[in-house]
Parts: structure tokens; C-alpha cells; sequence
């Protein structure tokens, strides 16, 4: 979907820096743990970017508050991604993250609360919606005018608590919820949609009484513009179909079904950053020199 924006040319360069620097650190990440879910991270980071560099208020200094935005991360095996944007919010400092994996670290590969900046503990396919429900209508009943937000993966849809919550989303009218799908089209098993056929996904989910949008996920400038445009139907929830790629930003982890839980080698690990660097290069052909 193309949206048109007004976003300054300086916020959305901003934005493809992070980005840039983001997957970075979900690299350095999981080659220093020597575990981690690549390919999912990298495809839903710059969605995690532009919500909390853009779209949600949540920062150390209100997350203590219960009317500022909540986001929960429903697809918690690609945690990387989420402590990648933490850090860089400042919830803790970024050499924290070397301890991930290690023992007594409260960095492990899921999400859990112990964690400063994270809601709710996920892990358990499913589960990241239905409690997002319940924050969104929490939230109603209360009167505040917070939003939830939470990503899902694709591989996710198959659960059936994620169909239980849609009916209870739409029946409730919580406009103030906002789902994104992680559509990257790969699960630890193979293509999703020869492990478990879910299309036509906009179809089913306006069936279940959603806005639906299409996005491409990985595109900051389109992701931010159609964010600004919330709620998209007064009395709908929100349902966004990001369109993302599996490994996102590293030509050899693009689209490959291999990348979903793998560490890189040395030799790997040097050729993406390298890559990387040449995405920041580009950057500046882009918008000239800072």
C-alpha cells in the first residue's frame, strides 16, 4: 500500500539509520550469544523501529504509567529485534546485551519482564494478541485514550487463540488495538502457506470485523505515514498486513527459510556488516553528508 506522507525528509532518514543500526546489533546479538532468531528479527525490526521512534509513547521515563501506549511482542522467539530497540531507547544500556544467553542473564530468547522495557512475557505462540485484547479493552472501560500494539508472526495465525481474540476485538470495538502481522511468508518449518494455508488473509480478518491495511513492512517511510493515519475505522480494530522479508538487509539471509534460527560464522557475520556499511553509504548518496 502506498500512503502519502508529510514526514519530514530528516525524521525518515533518521528512521533508515536506525534501521540500519538496529540490525546491527540483532547481528551482534546472536553472534555473541551464538543463538538467536535471525531471519525473523531482521524482518520485523523496522516495523519495531517506527513505533518506538515514531508512533508509540513509551519511554523509561513514563513506562511506569498505565496511559501511555503498551506494545506487546507476540512473536517472542524474535526477541533480538525487540532488545535491539530497547537499548537503543535507552531501557538499559546496549553492553547488556553481550550477557544474552549467559548465565544468570535476564537476556534469554524470549521475552520476560524482568527485562526493563517489556510488558508481558511471550514465547508461547498465540498468547500476544488475546492479551493485548484485554489491555485494549481494559483500557476502554477506564476511558483512556492509550493504544496496544502488538506484532504476531505469520506462522503465528494458525493458533487458534488468535481467532478467539479477533472475536472479541471486534466485539468489544476496540479501535485502540493495534495488530501487525509479520507477514514474511516463512516459519521454522518451511513457506506458511504450504505448512498451514492462511489466505486470503485480509478476507478472514475483515470477516472478524478489522480495518485492514497492506504495508510494506520494511519500507520506514510507509510504515510511519500509515501509522500517523490511526485508527483506521472508528469502532474497528486495527489490523495491519506488513509485507516483510525473512533476513532482511543481508543478501544471503534474504527470503531463506535457513535464516530462521542460525548463528552466523565468522565469515558471515563480516560479510553482513559489511553490507550493512554499504547501506549507510547509500544513505548518505541519499540525503548527502550529516
Amino acid at each position: 500500500m502506498k500512503t502519502n506522507s508529510l514526514i519530514p525528509n530528516e525524521i525518515i532518514r533518521k528512521l533508515e539509520q536506525n534501521s540500519i543500526l538496529y540490525r546491527r546489533t540483532v547481528l551482534h546479538i546472536i553472534y555473541t550469544a551464538k543463538a538467536g532468531h535471525t531471519g525473523g528479527s531482521m524482518s520485523c525490526v523496522d516495523i519495531l523501529n517506527v513505533l518506538y521512534n515514531h508512533t508509540m509513547n513509551i519511554t523509561p521515563q513514563n513506562f511506569d504509567q498505565i496511559d501511555r501506549d503498551h506494545y506487546v511482542h507476540s512473536k517472542g522467539h524474535s526477541v533480538e529485534a525487540l532488545y535491539a530497540v530497547l537499548a537503543g531507547q535507552g531501557f538499559f544500556p546496549i553492553e547488556s546485551l553481550d550477557t544474552m544467553e549467559k548465565y544468570e542473564s535476564d537476556f534469554i530468547g524470549h521475552p520476560t519482564r524482568n527485562v526493563p522495557g517489556i510488558e508481558q512475557n511471550t514465547g508461547a505462540l498465540g498468547h500476544g494478541l488475546p492479551i493485548s485484547v484485554g489491555m485494549a479493552l481494559a483500557a476502554k472501560k477506564d476511558a483512556r485514550n492509550n493504544r496496544i500494539f502488538t506484532i504476531m508472526g505469520d506462522g503465528e495465525l494458525t493458533e487458534g487463540s488468535i481467532w478467539e481474540a479477533s472475536a472479541s476485538a471486534s466485539h468489544y470495538h476496540l479501535d485502540n488495538l493495534v495488530a501487525i502481522i509479520d507477514r514474511n511468508g516463512l516459519q521454522i518449518s518451511g513457506r506458511t502457506e504450504k505448512v498451514m494455508n492462511m489466505e486470503p488473509l485480509e478476507e478472514k480478518f475483515t470477516a472478524f470485523g478489522y480495518a485492514v491495511r497492506h504495508v510494506d513492512g520494511n519500507n520506514v517511510a510507509e510504515l510511519a505515514a500509515l501509522f500517523d493515519s490511526l485508527p483506521f475505522e472508528s469502532g474497528k480494530p486495527n489490523l495491519i498486513l506488513a509485507h516483510t522479508v525473512k533476513g532482511k538487509g543481508v543478501s544471503y539471509m534474504e527470503d531463506s527459510i535457513s535464516w530462521h534460527h542460525r548463528v552466523p560464522t565468522d565469515a558471515e557475520y563480516a560479510i553482513a556488516l559489511q553490507e550493512l556499511e554499504q547501506a549507510e553509504n547509500a544513505l548518505e548518496k541519499t540525503y548527502g553528508r550529516q
